[in-house]
């Protein structure tokens, strides 16, 4: 059968002109609900399809719309885990965006651009298209767009031109990357590359992604330096505690342990204050603030009560969470998006799946079973008395209730997992009978 999908290679492959009038040809009988010459590249239809759930137009005049106040943007810049590195990472960028009539622009985890910079020339043009410091370029903003449908994806894409879902945007081109955070893997935002659709360079889509890991390693980094300032202070208090206790940063990484086995990280609420704190793993647990993180010594008296609730919420666009509830009190993660596909499949089959069964679930792949078994491991370091296994499961005594996308495609969009793939489908949660 003669493949009619457009991809990248075909794409690169082209000279400007065509590629443009074919996408064009693509862009307008894909709006008109007619049969394009080829199906555009599996991201761009994707999110063409978000695209037209979310009620997006894509005749209107602007993109970004409302601007945040400068307060905002101060705050947001201050705030973000990217300030530490962005001029780092950026330095050597700015010069090759700038003599190829492009724009260097890095967004937070919202699709707000919160710098730019690049070519003078490109940036009065990104004024007038809204491209512009504190702007919205978020797919429910701005439509199908590097930014945004990278942060959607949660995977380095490239647009160009008519793959715009907004009409005002395809005369230009562009390239993001998602940068996450080494130490919980949350979505910090994205760096992009936009100019002109004349000004189109194939590699630019791989100097973003390079990019955009140079500033993960570089967190990674600053992050262990951390870690090792604060093992140095939690040392000497460690060795006069009776009991079990542990030092850990404000992501709960641990710098010190004693009276316990040692644990790679412990998953802490969002919002930790001193006083007393129930966690799964532990039980009820005094926590003192110590410079750069915390102290946690178990109380090892106070009961440990098993939970007997767990909400998996999956309704967010690009933030996942498992909340666990129980008579001690409740506790909340958020989750990775390979955590979120794990959970999910477990969620669904209540009866159990094995290492090969998850496997295929994840990875389409039933050999992949050491893969699997290694990231369970992990997920029930942190759900301690929720999850059991031989096979895979949530305990039976726990009720579970997953909280679902209102659309049922909408459901972890970033995934490729057959099972998840599945479901986006066929609405999958009505027969495997989630509440």
């Amino acid at each position: 059968m003669k493949d009619t999908s457009l991809d990248l290679s075909r794409l690169t492959a082209m000279d400007g002109a065509q590629a443009t009038r074919l996408l064009q040809q693509i862009r307008e009988a894909s709006l008109a609900g007619d049969r394009p010459p080829m199906a555009p590249r599996p991201v761009i239809g994707a999110s063409w399809q978000r695209m037209r759930r979310l009620g997006v137009d894509p005749d209107r005049q602007r993109a970004g719309r409302v601007v945040l106040a400068t307060e905002e943007l101060e705050h947001r810049r201050r705030t973000s885990a990217l300030a530490e590195v962005m001029r780092g990472v950026t330095d050597g960028l700015t010069g090759i965006v700038d003599a190829s009539l492009q724009i260097l622009v890095v967004c937070d985890d919202q699709g707000r651009v919160l710098w730019r910079e690049g070519n003078a020339r490109v940036l009065r043009q990104a004024d007038g298209i809204s491209l512009a410091e504190g702007t919205a370029w978020s797919e429910q903003v701005t439509g199908t767009n590097a930014i945004g449908t990278a942060l959607a994806a949660r995977t380095p894409v490239r647009v160009h031109s008519a793959e715009h879902f907004v009409h005002v945007l395809t005369n230009w081109t562009c390239a993001a990357a998602p940068v996450h955070d080494p130490r919980d893997g949350r979505l910090l935002g994205a760096i992009d590359v936009s100019g002109p659709a004349t000004g189109f360079h194939p590699s630019t889509l791989a100097l973003v992604t390079s990019v955009a890991k140079l500033a993960e390693s570089e967190l990674r980094e600053r992050h262990l330096r951390a870690i090792e300032r604060l093992r140095s202070v939690a040392a000497p208090i460690l060795c006069r505690v009776r009991g079990r206790a542990l030092a850990v940063d404000a992501h709960g990484w641990t710098a010190a342990v004693t009276g316990m086995a040692p644990v790679d990280r412990l998953p802490l609420p969002r919002s930790l204050r001193p006083g007393r704190l129930w966690l799964p793993s532990l039980g009820m647990c005094g926590v003192e603030p110590l410079p750069g993180g915390w102290l946690l010594t178990v109380e090892e008296e106070a009961p440990r009560d098993a939970p007997s609730r767990v909400v998996l919420d999956l309704s967010r666009p690009r933030r996942w969470s498992v909340t666990v509830s129980g008579a001690a009190g409740s506790w909340a993660q958020e989750l990775t998006p390979r955590h979120a596909e794990l959970l999910y499949v477990l969620a669904t089959h209540r009866e159990g799946r094995s290492a090969a069964e998850l496997a295929a679930d994840v990875f389409g792949d039933p050999t992949r079973t050491g893969t699997v078994r290694a990231e369970m491991s992990r997920v029930r370091r942190h759900l301690a008395g929720v999850l059991a296994h031989r096979p895979y499961r949530f305990s039976e005594e726990v009720g579970v209730e997953v909280v679902r996308p209102e659309h049922p495609a909408d459901l972890l969009p970033h995934s490729t997992a057959p099972a998840v793939a599945d479901d986006r489908v066929h609405g999958g949660w009505v027969d495997h009978g989630i509440s």
